[in-house]
């Protein structure tokens, strides 16, 4: 288990998350390296089926991060990632997912710092949790 690491799906938001999680690696901020980022236009646009399928080719965690609210360049597009992050949750609760490998994220263009603070930080998470097995899913 000491050599476990784990996978980490991350689906970031073109305009705000992608960008720091691209600066932060450009200013060579130490970040471990088993996060797989998926850019996507918005939060908004990140469908729950994403999430579960992730889980279900293998992630260990998910992450879905994006710009704060009310800076959306969709206007509500995190607001609708905002309301179903507990719905998610709740799902993910019920089919087994413990509640430490999804999370929702608000992450500027300028918190390239505090990005890779919390890829570290999820990643650890996610390591003492152990691996996760892809058939409570399936």
């Amino acid at each position: 288990m000491s050599d476990f690491e784990p996978k980490i799906i991350a689906f970031l938001c073109n305009w705000c998350a992608y960008v720091a999680a691209d600066t932060a690696g450009i200013a060579r901020y130490k970040q471990k390296p088993n996060v797989r980022v998926i850019r996507v236009l918005c939060t908004g646009m990140v469908d729950p089926s994403y999430v579960l399928k992730a889980f279900a080719a293998g992630a260990d965690g998910v992450l879905v991060g994006g710009c704060h609210p009310g800076d959306c360049h969709y206007i509500s597009g995190n607001f609708k990632a905002m309301r179903r992050a507990p719905l998610l949750n709740k799902l993910l609760e019920e089919m087994g997912v413990e509640s430490g490998r999804f999370r929702l994220e608000w992450i500027a263009a300028s918190d390239a710092p505090q990005y890779a603070e919390l890829v570290n930080r999820m990643s650890d998470e996610v390591r003492s949790l152990g691996p996760f097995s892809p058939s409570i899913i399936e």
